[in-house]
């Protein structure tokens, strides 16, 4: 029998740059903080055969009174709500899960960050009854810049309404943060690469708006601000629900309903928010130039809104950033 040899396989990355991850961190992993190397799963665990795990994507931000994390509460909450939905008992508290990533930064040594907290099901059972496998917790914690690319913020990004739906909420929970969700966002956000744009913007199963492959979207016409509804099926984005209320706070109308595509081509402005992405805007959709193609002024107040409170500039008047 000839001898079989170990190959190191890949693929290259459609997104260019380095991996974000720096080999000393340290991982939090069921209570302990480990070595990168050490943070590891089973090749047999549930969450890799059969996408049983939920997680979220949480920014620290630099302030003038040191690293803070934005909406922590919030975001363990979604977590956790996020298990329960998929009948996923964590081992750990609210309070000891946000304690916890507050640990994470400290011992990275991090001034700003972006937090992946995961809860997945390890090794236990095979099958897809998850039920006897156990429920496992981990943090990771890495300098992560702008995820639409280093021009985004100020320039925008061009995009396509995607040929992907998202699904439909009585198949896999959309108000959910699965992992498994989104192996739908692959399909989207692939298919808008390969075909030379930024991100794919995808519509719900009755064909209006729904959202981008990691993003909410809101789409801005004679100054009114409009996002599509839970019911279209979105993620319930805690970026998306900071800006909606900073908006409103401002002055200015924002309407939860439902969009059809084409308010994309006559939109005189539309913008993208999310953890990772913050807010950006969109500059053309199917290459058609969203109005003049710069960043609208209802655009830029709420991405001055919103980036002047994460970093310290603005009062939080919210209690929206936890110090570390």
């Amino acid at each position: 029998m000839k001898e079989m040899t170990r190959k190191k396989t890949g693929s290259k990355s459609l997104d260019s740059g380095k991996a974000p991850f720096r080999t000393d961190l340290l991982v939090w992993m069921d209570g302990d903080l480990v070595a990168w190397e050490e943070a590891t799963v089973h090749v047999m665990a549930h969450a890799l055969h059969y996408g049983s795990s939920v997680f979220e994507g949480v920014r620290c931000y630099k302030t003038p009174k040191g690293p803070a994390i934005f909406r922590l509460r919030e975001h363990v909450r979604r977590l956790f709500d996020s298990a329960r939905i998929y009948r996923m008992q964590p081992a750990y508290t609210e309070a000891e899960f946000a304690q916890a990533m507050g640990e994470t930064v400290q011992a990275n040594k991090f001034e700003a960050c972006y937090l992946r907290p995961l809860v997945y099901r390890g090794l236990g059972t095979p099958g897809v009854n998850p039920l006897g496998s156990p429920v496992c917790s981990s943090i990771v914690a890495w300098d992560w810049g702008a995820y639409l690319g280093d021009h985004s913020a100020a320039a925008g990004v061009d995009v396509c309404v995607s040929s992907w739906w998202r699904m439909h909420p009585n198949t896999i929970p959309a108000m959910a943060k699965a992992s498994a969700n989104y192996m739908n966002g692959q399909l989207i956000k692939m298919e808008a690469v390969l075909n030379g744009f930024t991100e794919g913007v995808a519509l719900d199963p009755r064909g209006y708006v729904c959202e981008g492959s990691g993003e909410n979207i809101f789409v801005v016409r004679d100054g009114v601000v409009r996002t599509p509804p839970f019911a279209a099926g979105v993620l319930p984005g805690i970026t998306r629900d900071s800006v909606i209320t900073l908006l409103r706070q401002d002055g200015i109308e924002v309407r939860e309903e439902d969009i059809p595509r084409e308010a994309l081509y006559v939109a005189d402005e539309v913008f993208f928010t999310g953890t990772a992405t913050e807010v950006v805007a969109i500059r053309s959709v199917d290459r058609i130039v969203v109005a003049d193609g710069s960043m609208g002024p209802l655009t830029r107040r709420a991405q001055e809104l919103f980036l002047g409170l994460v970093r310290g500039d603005l009062e939080d008047r919210h209690g929206w950033l936890t110090p570390v």
